[in-house]
């Protein structure tokens, strides 16, 4: 779709919509909604654009996005089909429901939500859930709803989101951003200037930096750098094969020493030690 923003089709009378995508690659175009996005991947790996955050997805792995959070998901080439259950409402669902005194508790999940989640721990055993969402009645799936979001508020979780993470994008900044991180999506692996990328936008250089920082609160070889050392991580978790310095190479680096510097600064341990856990795991 070329349409930003992205609507989800929910009919009026819709407070809660589940949604089951099952291709080759997910839908992997920068957008946004109103609705938060909660979602289980059940196959398929590849990388996750939330906001500010530039990470991974994996089998068995939960995330929740916030309103209007742009966001994308880059499914890695493979064989195995991209599965993934979502589960999309709008945060003032049920309008003031969440004053009742039984329901305060999960106040907490929506200010997590606007920020944006990575369920951690859970591993596989959200699979089921997701998987009985799809079967529900809608009489059934409203008394679920309340079941997933305490479980989820009460799992251990990596927020997503930062300080200023949340800022409203109008459509035409969001038309831009997406040419931005098409073209970023696509060639993170060539020589990119920041002219190159300025031109997407019909830019200058320096307008284009300041354009992209007051939007994402990091500079633009700052998230290059990121999804990079993301596109590394990956490469050394599936190629058992592959040596470091091989993954360095292959995300786009061209010196080891300044590779293995930006991997400790993103990942909070050397390449070398994120491969022994990996593999001990």
């Amino acid at each position: 779709m070329k349409v930003y923003p992205f609507r989800i089709p929910k009919r009026p009378e819709e407070n809660l919509l589940v949604q089951e995508d099952v291709a080759p690659k997910f839908y992997d175009k920068l957008h946004q909604h109103e609705e938060i996005q909660v979602s289980h991947i059940i196959s398929g790996s590849g990388k996750l654009v939330a906001g500010n955050y530039v990470g991974g997805f994996e089998a068995g792995e939960t995330f929740v996005i916030g309103s209007h959070v742009p966001h994308l998901f880059q499914s890695a080439a493979s064989e195995e089909a991209s599965h993934m259950i979502s589960l999309f409402f709008k945060p003032d669902i049920y309008h003031n429901i969440f004053e009742q005194p039984e329901l305060k508790a999960l106040k907490p999940f929506f200010n997590n939500a606007q920020l944006g989640f990575k369920v951690i721990g859970a591993g596989y055993a959200f699979d089921g859930i997701f998987t009985t969402l799809t079967l529900l009645d809608r009489f059934d799936l409203f008394l679920q709803f309340f079941t997933l979001l305490k479980q989820l508020d009460q799992a251990d979780k990596l927020i997503m989101g930062g300080v200023g993470h949340h800022k409203k994008i109008t459509d035409e900044q969001g038309l831009r951003l997406q040419k931005i991180f098409d073209f970023t999506m696509n060639h993170f692996l060539d020589d990119i200037r920041l002219e190159d990328v300025a031109a997407q936008i019909h830019m200058t250089k320096n307008a284009f930096c300041r354009y992209f920082k007051q939007r994402t609160q990091k500079t633009y070889f700052q998230f290059l750098i990121e999804l990079r050392i993301e596109h590394a991580c990956q490469l050394l978790a599936n190629n058992g094969d592959l040596t470091i310095a091989d993954a360095a190479f292959a995300s786009g680096f061209n010196c080891i020493t300044n590779f293995n510097r930006k991997f400790k600064a993103i990942k909070g341990q050397t390449p070398s030690d994120f491969l022994k856990g990996f593999r001990a795991a």
